[in-house]
């Protein structure tokens, strides 16, 4: 599983020019999902995001968490995280699980985050073309393999 995490001052997601999430302070995570992934990849990840401590306190260094700032985030599945660029100049797809594995990890994802934040994410739409605005804050933007846990 692949998370690409930036720290926003807002960020928001339209399908169809209707608003299917949107957040002020917080985090806009793009989440790809692996043919390999499992729960503990979900479990671990999402402890992760909401503890990861990448907010300003108040001399300005980076020691506090979502939980700190009582932040949102907006989630977004991204299947091309795991695009293979390595033959040609057209990207594959082959290593991104299909939707009927990707699916349910995708909710697993949003369910355990809810959880851990204490208030619902807010999400894109599976699949969807979506148009996605942020502001970048600072800019801070992480990436995260759950199979290279650096």
């Amino acid at each position: 599983m692949r998370a690409v995490i930036q720290r926003v001052t807002e960020a928001s997601c339209k399908v169809e020019s209707k608003v299917t999430g949107e957040i002020a302070a917080g985090l806009m995570v793009l989440l790809g999902v692996e043919d390999n992934d499992t729960q503990d990849d979900v479990d671990w990840l999402a402890a992760k995001i909401v503890n990861m401590r990448i907010f300003g306190d108040d001399k300005d260094l980076m020691n506090k968490s979502l939980l700190d700032i009582g932040g949102g985030i907006l989630l977004i599945s991204q299947f091309t995280l795991f695009a293979a660029t390595k033959k040609g100049n057209r990207p594959g797809f082959t290593r991104a699980a299909r939707p009927d594995k990707a699916i349910p990890l995708y909710e697993s994802m949003i369910e355990q985050l809810d959880q851990l934040l204490g208030q619902p994410v807010q999400t894109g739409i599976f699949g969807a073309d979506m148009k996605v605005n942020l502001v970048n804050d600072g800019p801070v933007t992480i990436i995260i393999d759950t199979k290279n846990k650096e």
